[in-house]
C-alpha cells in the first residue's frame, strides 16, 4: 500500500493568505494528499478560536494538520506594523521551521514530499533545497499584480516610478502589447496601509525578486480567460482558480478564518427576495473612521433595500488597527442584517444576492466574480485598487464610488451607486457570462483542472 504523499503549507499572516492556501490544501486532501498546514502562533489561535465548537479540521482522521511556530514578536506586540512582522518573520522563523520539519520527521514519522509556500515568506524556498525538499510557491494576489511585481526594474528605467517605488508623475503605461494601458494609481505597493511606510513594502519586494530563485512550480488564484495579458507575460506561473470553497452542508464552518462565521445569514438570504439583497463586506483590515461608517449606514437607508453588512469586531487587541466604529443615531436598519464575519462563498452563491459591495480583495474579487455578483468598488489599500480598475474598466462588472473634496464618499452617492447598478442590466448579464467562464475551468478538461492535476502528478512522483 502507498503512503499518502504530505505537503507542508506555510501561510503568511493574513487572511486573504490563509483562505486561498487553505482551500488549495482541501483540494490537495481530495487527491489523497496529507496536510500539514503551518500558521505563525497568533494566527492559528484566532483560527482554533474561530471554529468554536466544531471539531472539523482538527481531528486526528482529519487530513490537514494545524500547527503554528512563533513569529519572533513577543505576545504583545502590534502585529498590525505590516513591515515590522515581515522583518520579525525573516529572522526568527526559518530556524524554526527546519527544526519543526526536523521533528516531524524524527517524531511523528512524517517525511515531506513537498513544501508550498506564500511568496510573501519565499525565503522558506531555500530551507526546501538545503533539506532536498520539492518547494513550491503560491501567489496570492492577480496575476497582474505580480507582473507589476516583476517590472519593478523596468517601470524605474522607463521612468514611472522612482527608486523608492513611488510614482513620478500621473501618466499612463503598458507593461507589454498584450497588456491593457494602465496608469500610475494600479501601482499597488504605493497605495499601503495608512498606517506604514510605503517603501518597507516595496524594499521588502525588491529583496524578494532579487533574491529569490524561480521554483520549478509558481501557483496562482487566476484563470487565462481572467487574466490573458499578464499570464503571458510571467509564463512561470500556473493558474489553478477559481479557488472556491466546497461546504458538505450548510452549518459546516470554514477552515481557515480569523472571526466565527455567523451562520444565522443564510436563513435570513433564504427569506429575501431573489437578486434583492446588498452584500456589503471589507475584509480582514479596511478601517473607517466613523465619520465614513456613518455615511455608508445613512447611504444603505437612503437606498431602501435589503442589505447584509458585515462589520468586524477587531476587539481582541487595543492598538489602532482595531475598527472602533458606532452606527449613527438615525440608523435603524430595519430592512437589512449586520453580522460580525460572514461565511462568504455561501453568501455570494445565494441567488438572494443583487450586488457586492467590496473592498476588492483578490479572494473577494475571485469569489464574486465566479458568483457572477455584480460589484461596488471601495478599495482600502495595496491590490484593491488595482483589482477595482480590473473590475470596472477592463472586465466591466462593477462601478466605484466617487469621493467629494474632503475624500468622503456620500451616502447620497451610495443611494445612487447601489441604484444604478441594480438597473444596469449589461453589468449582471456581463458578470453571469464571467460566472461561466471561470467556473469551466474547474471541470474535466478545463484549464485549471488540468493545471492541478498535473501538479499533483508531479507531486507523486
Amino acid at each position: 500500500m502507498s503512503v499518502p504523499t504530505t505537503v507542508l503549507v506555510l501561510a503568511s499572516p493574513g487572511q486573504g493568505h490563509v483562505n486561498p492556501l487553505m482551500i488549495l490544501s482541501q483540494r490537495l486532501v481530495e487527491y489523497g494528499c496529507n496536510i500539514i498546514f503551518v500558521n505563525t502562533e497568533s494566527i492559528h489561535n484566532k483560527v482554533i478560536t474561530s471554529m468554536g465548537n466544531q471539531e472539523g479540521g482538527f481531528t486526528e482522521q482529519s487530513r490537514i494538520k494545524l500547527v503554528s511556530i512563533p513569529d519572533g514578536l513577543g505576545p504583545d506586540a502590534d502585529r498590525s506594523n505590516l513591515g515590522e512582522l515581515l522583518d520579525s518573520i525573516m529572522k526568527s522563523m526559518p530556524a524554526k521551521l527546519e527544526k519543526l520539519i526536523e521533528d516531524l520527521r524524527l517524531k511523528d514519522g512524517v517525511t515531506l514530499s513537498c513544501i508550498v509556500i506564500d511568496v510573501v515568506v519565499a525565503w522558506a524556498l531555500e530551507i526546501a533545497r538545503k533539506i532536498g525538499i520539492k518547494g513550491v510557491l503560491f501567489y496570492p494576489s492577480s496575476a497582474t499584480a505580480l507582473a507589476l511585481q516583476h517590472s519593478i526594474p523596468k517601470l524605474i528605467e522607463d521612468g514611472i516610478i522612482d527608486s523608492n517605488g513611488l510614482p513620478i508623475t500621473q501618466k499612463t503605461f503598458q507593461l507589454s502589447p498584450s497588456f491593457p494601458p494602465m496608469d500610475t494609481t494600479c501601482i499597488w505597493w504605493a497605495k499601503t496601509y495608512p498606517l506604514l511606510h510605503g517603501n518597507e513594502i516595496f524594499n521588502q519586494f525588491v529583496h524578494l525578486m532579487q533574491t529569490v530563485e524561480p521554483p520549478e512550480w509558481w501557483l496562482c488564484n487566476s484563470t487565462p480567460d481572467l487574466e490573458p495579458g499578464a499570464l503571458s507575460y510571467t509564463p512561470k506561473l500556473l493558474p489553478i482558480g477559481p479557488l472556491l470553497r466546497s461546504y458538505e452542508d450548510d452549518k459546516e464552518r470554514s477552515l481557515g478564518q480569523f472571526w466565527e462565521e455567523d451562520l444565522s445569514c443564510i436563513n435570513w438570504l433564504d427569506q429575501q427576495p431573489h437578486a434583492s439583497v446588498v452584500y456589503l463586506a471589507f475584509g480582514s483590515s479596511t478601517l473607517f473612521d466613523n465619520k465614513q461608517f456613518a455615511e455608508l449606514a445613512l447611504g444603505l437607508e437612503l437606498a431602501n433595500r435589503p442589505f447584509l453588512w458585515v462589520v468586524r469586531q477587531d476587539s481582541d487587541s487595543d492598538s489602532d488597527y482595531n475598527n472602533k466604529v458606532s452606527l449613527p443615531n438615525e440608523f435603524k436598519g430595519n430592512q437589512g442584517k449586520i453580522v460580525k464575519w460572514a461565511p462568504q462563498q455561501k453568501v455570494l452563491s445565494h441567488p438572494a444576492i443583487a450586488c457586492f459591495v467590496s473592498h476588492c480583495g483578490w479572494n473577494s474579487t475571485i469569489e464574486g466574480l465566479s458568483n457572477g455578483v455584480p460589484f461596488l468598488c471601495w478599495p482600502y489599500f495595496a491590490d484593491q485598487f488595482l483589482n477595482k480598475t480590473y473590475i470596472c474598466d477592463a472586465l466591466k462588472v462593477g462601478l466605484g464610488f466617487d469621493s467629494d473634496e474632503t475624500g468622503l464618499i456620500s451616502h447620497e452617492e451610495i443611494k445612487d451607486k447601489v441604484d444604478k447598478v441594480l438597473k444596469d442590466g449589461n453589468i449582471r448579464s456581463r458578470a453571469h457570462v464571467l460566472k461561466e467562464k471561470l467556473l469551466n475551468n474547474l471541470k474535466d478538461g478545463g484549464t485549471s483542472s488540468e493545471n492541478l492535476n498535473k501538479f499533483v502528478k508531479w507531486l507523486n512522483e
